[in-house]
């Protein structure tokens, strides 16, 4: 049975996020998105009017996805310290991974003529990631937030965002794709993450 209404949109999108990352924004075209989905020109066009447009979805979409793996430090556990040490390591996990490392490489590509889907990017995956650990901060090291956000500043930063951008640059090998919530310390070292963590909140602990 033919796909319609919304089966077919998500289908669209999801078709569409592969070959941006596989293809690049710019090979990726329409005539190449109806084909891999199987659905016509008209069909596509009806529901995504241009490739920006439907660039924008698949950010969204992509969104969506990525924060449901991530999850907020209150899901890794009571403990405090246990909790920031693993919300830190599955963000790490899931950045170093193939397809995350090759969509920020697209939204860094885009970000002159699209700048408004990179800002949808930096927002879904950056800027949530550290409002969601700036907030557990606040609430469970009782810190005013500008503190808590100071606190996730630097968290990331020493715990993060130096092996993202090794990757980035491929000086890092990617994880493989198939890396899960399972294979967490498999892929990340965790005791620097911890290490780091300790030390820049040191009397913290279960609440």
């Amino acid at each position: 049975m033919a796909r319609r209404g919304e089966e077919l949109r998500r289908h669209i999108l999801w078709t569409a996020k592969d070959l941006f990352i596989e293809m690049g924004f710019e090979r990726t075209s329409m005539d190449v998105v109806a084909a891999r989905a199987e659905t016509s020109k008209r069909s596509l066009y009806a529901h995504f009017e241009s490739k920006d447009k439907l660039f924008l979805a698949v950010v969204d979409i992509s969104r969506e996805l990525y924060l449901g793996k991530l999850k907020t430090p209150a899901d890794y556990g009571e403990d405090t310290t246990d909790a920031v040490v693993i919300f830190c390591g599955r963000f790490l996990q899931l950045l170093l991974r193939k397809p995350a490392l090759r969509t920020c490489r697209l939204g860094i590509a885009e970000a002159e003529r699209l700048p408004e889907a990179s800002a949808q990017f930096y927002d879904a995956i950056f800027h949530t990631a550290h409002e969601r650990l700036a907030a557990f901060l606040v609430e469970r090291c009782r810190l005013a937030p500008p503190a808590g956000g100071d606190a996730a500043d630097r968290l990331l930063g020493r715990t993060v965002f130096p092996r993202l951008f090794r990757a980035l640059l491929g000086v890092e090998a990617p994880l493989d794709e198939g890396s899960d919530e399972a294979s967490l310390a498999a892929d990340i070292d965790l005791a620097p993450i911890r290490a780091a963590v300790t030390a820049l909140l040191p009397s913290q602990g279960t609440p």
